[in-house]
């Protein structure tokens, strides 16, 4: 099984997804010659930094061993920024420029941070250099104002579950609508985090790849059983309950839940989705159809079947977001959850 995310990297600008506004920016000063002389990219994991680097460096006719990409984690010190500086003056070995990546930039010492401005300040003609980080608020203003900068948005989960469904097929697999939107949300905004969900699946997959023409699909279920995500039938069981009002089922949910070791973030981001299309699917007809194809059959069943109950109040919608929130910083990972049990189940009694 090959490493996905390599495999399938971007190496074009029209391979480049949900970063549009970037790509169409450097392309145009590209066109016309109005590169900068230093860039910084900046936004969470996996969403593009370094790969977009690499395009810039070989749109402007980079060969390879003019790219130096440098991993400011490992090399953060005044020292090494000391012998940047002496490498930058010396010309291309057969390119128009020389392009430095500097990934996690943010990692650099105060002292390398000084010695680097100085470099930014009056840089060679030959010279690109691109930052990349994912902590931006870690950058020196003096560093940021000297740099083009460019933000990084975290790709939309329907845009990551559209990405790993063709990758799926070309390594011989199909994934069913269920299995692609778990990876998806398994991929937290990273499409490289989201490949590599995706390969832990498929090499996992008993039987192998079928062929082109009788793919082995892949089930919700299997992508569950291999990476430890919160079974449907768990997340449907506490959504069932909190909407009759159970409390003592829906408390022993989530006690299970804990005893399994699932994480509170990963369950309660799937039960809001749940809840959001039980209620999509209340409120709103062209919804409906929408939310269809994104779940699986046995999923849409149970949206249905919750949808024609009585409404899905605000007030319990609410409590389980505030739950959400409050599990990011709560001592005990499952009492925010159970706080919004008690409190829905409470107010109905």
């Amino acid at each position: 099984m090959p490493v996905l995310y390599r495999t399938y990297r971007p190496s074009k600008w029209s391979e480049v997804i949900g970063q549009d506004s970037i790509v169409n920016a450097l392309q145009d000063a590209i066109a016309n010659k109005r590169l900068a002389h230093a860039y910084l990219f900046s936004g969470s994991r996996g969403t593009g930094k370094t790969t977009v680097a690499r395009i810039l460096a070989k749109s402007v006719e980079t060969a390879d061993e003019d790219v130096y990409e440098i991993d400011a984690a490992s090399n953060r010190g005044i020292d090494n920024i000391r012998e940047l500086r002496d490498h930058v003056s010396v010309l291309p070995f057969r390119s128009p420029f020389k392009v430095y990546i500097i990934d996690e930039v943010h990692m650099l010492s105060k002292d390398a941070w000084n010695a680097l401005l100085k470099t930014l300040e009056e840089p060679p003609r030959h010279v690109i250099f691109i930052l990349a980080t994912t902590e931006l608020d870690k950058v020196p203003e003096t560093i940021i104002s000297r740099c083009q900068t460019f933000s990084f948005r975290k790709p939309s989960r329907e845009v990551i579950r559209q990405h790993v469904i063709p990758i799926a097929k070309k390594e011989g697999f199909s994934l069913d609508a269920g299995a692609a939107d778990l990876i998806a949300l398994l991929g937290d905004g990273s499409f490289r985090d989201a490949l590599g969900m995706l390969e832990k699946v498929l090499a996992s997959s008993a039987g192998g790849a079928g062929t082109a023409k009788d793919k082995k699909q892949i089930t919700r279920e299997e992508v569950e059983a291999v990476t430890g995500a919160p079974k449907a039938a768990l997340v449907n069981r506490f959504v069932e309950n909190i909407i009759d009002k159970n409390m003592d089922l829906a408390l022993s949910v989530v006690s299970e839940a804990e005893k399994a070791g699932i994480s509170m973030n990963t369950f309660l981001t799937l039960i809001l989705e749940k809840m959001r299309f039980i209620l999509l699917a209340q409120h709103s007809a062209s919804s409906r159809t929408i939310v269809e194809t994104r779940v699986s059959p046995d999923d849409w069943a149970f949206i249905v079947l919750q949808a024609d109950k009585k409404k899905l109040g605000p007030a319990t919608m609410t409590a389980i977001l505030d739950a959400a929130e409050g599990t990011k910083r709560a001592a005990i990972e499952t009492l925010p959850l159970e706080m919004a049990v008690v409190r829905v189940c409470e107010k109905a009694a």
